[in-house]
């Protein structure tokens, strides 16, 4: 008997049929109080070495239906190798997968998931660096916890970097980011992790929104906030994860913001800045076009050619974790996106954009960091 199941973390799917290998009727649920939806992860068992044919039927209704072009969803057996099926379709309304399961279970997920149970491990892991502080900044409406990892001694003298990830829950390739980034600023043995140190202090939350991942949302948090829309006014009520990040930006100050995302529909990495707000002037714009250009020399996985429209002077939306940030505090802040998909200038048959590159992207991103150090003042 073939069976679906989604009640562990992050999963989502309701099964509306599984009685035939060759059509297996599936939905994906809406996020929590919201009509946001697009994320799946979910199990089948009983299907080895039958050719089954799997119908998300509520794909053309998602939040962003050109995500399903040109997608191959992730499959794995032992949900730590996540790979690509070549034969996912899409036609408007249905995201078909044809599969032939190898053994008796097998998981497929939007992308390679991020459990908070390894966002636990990852926490645990790096407190142990002598230059971190763990900091449990309050409660998320779930009660979870809401992690800052102060890396760096504070000094009046050093620049005040805040990197965040995971506002939106479903963008798990985040978090395989911030293993990249964190391993490597922690690496004692890596000069330009030790030059960085010396010159800044580094303020890391690694996922922004706890109750989403585990709840299984694509977009918000436990009540239906999108959190990258709460920055102008957060509430202990609706967005306590902004609230608790954003006062402890004012208490620190920020010099630098690096915000991590995921887009469904751009096969690209690609940088976000904050052209629209009102105080956005030649010394930011120096800034970010240097970033962008140190970063695609350090991993030409990133590049600057495609990404989002710019907004004009004066219409930035200031509710968005970026363009609050560089208004309020006169700074350098950015907003970094991976793809769902594969990557159009480097391809990957077998993985597309996976956990593995995105841990190597976020170790890349300290050498235009480095080189720009000295100039964010």
């Amino acid at each position: 008997m073939i069976r679906i199941s989604s009640n562990f973390d992050s999963g989502n799917i309701s099964c509306l049929s599984s009685d035939n290998a060759k059509d297996i009727q599936l939905e994906i649920e809406k996020d929590t109080n919201s009509h946001f939806y697009q994320w799946f992860y979910f199990r089948m068992t009983g299907a080895q070495d039958q050719a089954c044919t799997l119908k998300i039927l509520n794909a053309g209704g998602a939040a962003y239906p050109a995500g399903w072009e040109d997608y191959q969803a992730v499959a794995s057996y032992d949900r730590e190798t996540w790979f690509r099926i070549p034969t996912t379709s899409y036609d408007g309304e249905t995201l078909t997968i044809d599969i032939i399961p190898d053994y008796n279970s097998i998981y497929f997920a939007y992308f390679a998931p991020y459990s908070m149970e390894r966002h636990a491990d990852l926490i645990a892991d790096v407190q142990h660096a002598r230059c971190v502080d763990l900091e449990i900044l309050g409660k998320t409406l779930d009660g979870q916890d809401m992690d800052l990892l102060t890396i760096g001694e504070p000094d009046k003298n050093k620049k005040s970097c805040w990197i965040i990830a995971r506002q939106h829950p479903g963008e798990s390739m985040t978090e395989f980011w911030m293993e990249g980034f964190l391993e490597r600023l922690l690496d004692e043995d890596d000069p330009v992790a030790r030059e960085l140190l010396k010159k800044a202090v580094f303020y890391v939350v690694p996922n922004m929104n706890p109750d989403g991942s585990r709840r299984g949302n694509l977009r918000v948090n436990a009540i239906g906030a999108n959190l990258n829309r709460e920055w102008q006014a957060p509430s202990l009520e609706k967005s306590p994860e902004v609230y608790y990040v954003r006062n402890k930006m004012m208490e620190t100050g920020v010099d630098f913001m690096f915000d991590i995302h995921g887009d469904e529909a751009i096969p690209h990495n690609f940088i976000a800045g904050t052209h629209g707000i009102p105080s956005f002037d030649d010394r930011l714009l120096n800034l970010l076009n240097q970033f962008k250009a140190y970063y695609m020399e350090a991993n030409p996985d990133f590049q600057v050619t495609y990404g989002y429209p710019q907004n004009t002077p004066g219409n930035g939306n200031l509710t968005m974790c970026g363009n609050n940030t560089a208004e309020t505090h006169d700074c350098l802040a950015m907003t970094l996106e991976m793809p769902f998909k594969d990557t159009d200038n480097n391809p990957n048959e077998f993985e597309g954009w996976s956990p593995d590159r995105s841990f190597k992207l976020g170790a890349s991103s300290l050498d235009p960091l480095y080189r720009l150090i000295d100039n964010l003042r």
